[in-house]
């Protein structure tokens, strides 16, 4: 069973759904596997958690 973990900042859910949607059936059509065996965990780091370049992205 394939688990994709996915980092990012905040978004929202009907963008979740979709991402959720497409890695899924990227999966199904690689593997040939059921879409029922594809797990899609989206981790939320909020942007005063998150740094790039030296900054936080808070302060971007």
């Amino acid at each position: 069973m394939p688990i994709v973990t996915v980092q990012q900042g905040p978004r929202d859910v009907e963008l979740k759904r979709d991402l959720v949607a497409r890695i899924t059936d990227a999966f199904v059509d690689a593997y040939k596997i059921p879409a029922e065996t594809v797990q899609v965990w989206i981790q939320e780091v909020p942007a005063d958690s998150w740094g790039a370049a030296g900054k936080l992205i808070a302060d971007s």
